[in-house]
């Protein structure tokens, strides 16, 4: 059922994205108009540190499908 709201749904993040009051609203519009459209970043979380947890922690976001 909620599907067959999807085309107001995103008209009306599309109209908040590019007029909404203010940049919050516009910002989170436009972010979840993307997050639809191509899909949330991908994150790879990698620990470089040894065993005692110690050293550097290396975090890559992946943007984009997989191929």
């Amino acid at each position: 059922m909620a599907r067959a709201y999807a085309n107001v749904a995103m008209k009306s993040l599309g109209t908040i994205a590019r007029v909404g009051k203010s940049e919050a609203a516009r910002v989170a519009a436009a972010q979840a108009l993307l997050d639809r459209g191509y899909g949330k970043p991908k994150q790879v979380h990698q620990h470089g540190g040894g065993a005692d947890g110690d050293g550097p922690i290396v975090v890559r976001v992946i943007y984009g499908e997989d191929d």
